[in-house]
């Protein structure tokens, strides 16, 4: 992952409950398509539809509705970044995204548990990172070529990095 400067970032905490999903879709979608190409925008939107979805059924599943998810969205001028924080107990991305290939022959075979396959299949990068304040961090970034994008850059507000040696770390 680059030490880059978004130019736009964009934040929203809704509580545990995929009732809040319709809000984050509202918050995304105007982020997203008056700057980005639709193609671009649906594809991120289901990555992280996926990602909001996971928090509130697998992560905080043991956890009160109250328990708040963070949601950013960054523009940077060469791709979007994506990042979900929640408070659930870590687990090991590449070692799920490996599980759930091996068994299953054909994604469609199972019900549930195409999530990761389907964030990791529409976008360019996916890091799990176990953050020091007992939060995890997904994030997912998709690349765009230059000029693709509507948005134009401007010096903004500083960016919080993240860094880890994790073993939840996971890129494509």
């Amino acid at each position: 992952m680059t030490n880059e400067q978004a130019t736009k970032r964009f934040h929203l905490q809704v509580k545990t409950e995929l009732e809040a999903l319709r809000q984050v879709l509202q918050w995304f979608e105007s982020i997203v398509f008056p700057s980005l190409p639709q193609t671009m925008g649906w594809q991120c939107e289901v990555a992280l539809v996926e990602a909001f979805t996971n928090a509130v059924r697998h992560a905080h599943h043991n956890l009160p509705k109250t328990t708040p998810i963070d949601l950013e969205v960054r523009l940077f001028p060469g791709f979007l970044e994506m990042c979900i924080w929640d408070r659930g107990e870590p687990f090991n991305l590449k070692e799920k995204l490996r599980d759930s290939l091996e068994n299953h022959s054909h994604p469609l075979e199972k019900e549930g548990g195409r999530g990761l396959q389907f964030m990791k299949k529409l976008t360019d990068e996916m890091q799990y990172l176990r953050l020091s304040d007992r939060r995890n961090c997904l994030v997912m970034r998709k690349k765009y070529i230059s000029g693709e994008s509507k948005f134009q850059p401007q010096h903004s507000q500083s960016n919080t990095q993240l860094r880890s040696e994790s073993p939840y770390v996971h890129s494509k």
